[in-house]
C-alpha cells in the first residue's frame, strides 16, 4: 500500500508546565508523522500529555522545544483555515439554535449570512438533526450535542479535525452508535482526524494507526498499524489480538505512572 502525503510532522517537541512545586515535564522530544486522511488516535495512561499534544497541533499550546508542521508549516498559533477542534465538552452556546451554533465558525469567519446558513443546514443531514435545526442545546441528548459540535468543526472545512475524547462523557451504546457515525463522515470527508480516547475498543474500532504514550513526561512508545477494513467487530480473531497487544503497552505505561502499584 502506498504511503499517504505526510500533513502533520511532530519533531522533538517537548513541553514543561510550571507548578508550585516546580517545573513539571508533561512531554519529552514526541515525535510523529500523520500522513493525509489518516485517522490517528493517541493513547496511554492519564496525565500522559496527550491532550497537550493535541493543543499544540491546534496552535493552542505553545512549545518549549521542537516543532510542529502542519502542510509543511510550523503551527505557531490558531489557524481555522487548517485546523478544527472538538472537545469532550460540547460547549454549545444555550441561546443559539442547532443551526446557530453549527454557522458560528463560519460567522467567526465573516461567511455571508446566506451562504453559513446554507452550509449549515445542508450539514444537518449527515449530522441526523435534520429535524432539530431550532431546538436549542438543553433539548437535546449528549449524543446529539457532540454532533452539533462536530458539525459545527466541519462546517469551516478544514483538512484536519482534532477531537480531545470527544464522546468521553457519554454511555457506552451511544458512544459506539458516535463512533459508527464518525466513521461515515470521516470516509465520506476524507478529513485527517486525530483523535484522544482512553478507550482501547473506540482505539480499535475506530483507527487506522494508534500511537500508544508513555507515562509523563509523554513520549511515543509505539505505533500500532491497524489495517482491517470497516466496519470492524471487537470478536474478531485479528481484533481480539490487536487489543491484546494494545493493552499489554498500555497497562505497562499506567502501571508506571501508578508507581508500579494497583
Amino acid at each position: 500500500m502506498t504511503a499517504s502525503p505526510r500533513i502533520i510532522a511532530i519533531e522533538n517537541v517537548t513541553k514543561r508546565y510550571l507548578t508550585s512545586s516546580g517545573p513539571v515535564e508533561a512531554l519529552h522530544e514526541v515525535s510523529l508523522a500523520v500522513g493525509e486522511g489518516e485517522f490517528c488516535t493517541l493513547i496511554g495512561p492519564s496525565g500522559c500529555g496527550k491532550s497537550t499534544l493535541l493543543g499544540m497541533l491546534g496552535g493552542l499550546v505553545p512549545l518549549d522545544s521542537g516543532r510542529v508542521l502542519v502542510d509543511g508549516q510550523p503551527v505557531t498559533g490558531p489557524d481555522p483555515r487548517r485546523v478544527a477542534t472538538v472537545f469532550q465538552d460540547a460547549g454549545l452556546f444555550p441561546w443559539r439554535t442547532t443551526l446557530e451554533n453549527v454557522e458560528f465558525g463560519l460567522e467567526l469567519q465573516g461567511v455571508p449570512a446566506e451562504r453559513r446558513r446554507g452550509v449549515a443546514t445542508e450539514l444537518l443531514g449527515p449530522l441526523g438533526l435534520r429535524g432539530f435545526a431550532g431546538k436549542y442545546p438543553r433539548e437535546l441528548s449528549g449524543g446529539m450535542k457532540q454532533r452539533v459540535a462536530i458539525g459545527r468543526a466541519l462546517a469551516i472545512d478544514t483538512k484536519i479535525l482534532l477531537m480531545d475524547e470527544p464522546f468521553g462523557a457519554l454511555d457506552e451504546q451511544t458512544r459506539l452508535l458516535m463512533g459508527e457515525w464518525l466513521l461515515d463522515i470521516w470516509r465520506r470527508t476524507k478529513k485527517t482526524v486525530i483523535f484522544v480516547t482512553h478507550s482501547l475498543q473506540e482505539a480499535l474500532l475506530l483507527s487506522t494507526r494508534i500511537a500508544v504514550m508513555t507515562a509523563r513526561p509523554g513520549r511515543i512508545k509505539s505505533v500500532l498499524e491497524v489495517g482491517m477494513d470497516y466496519p470492524r467487530l471487537m470478536e474478531s480473531g485479528e481484533l481480539v489480538a490487536l487489543r491484546a497487544k494494545l493493552w499489554s503497552e498500555i497497562r505497562e505505561e499506567s502501571l508506571r505512572a501508578m508507581g508500579g502499584r494497583l
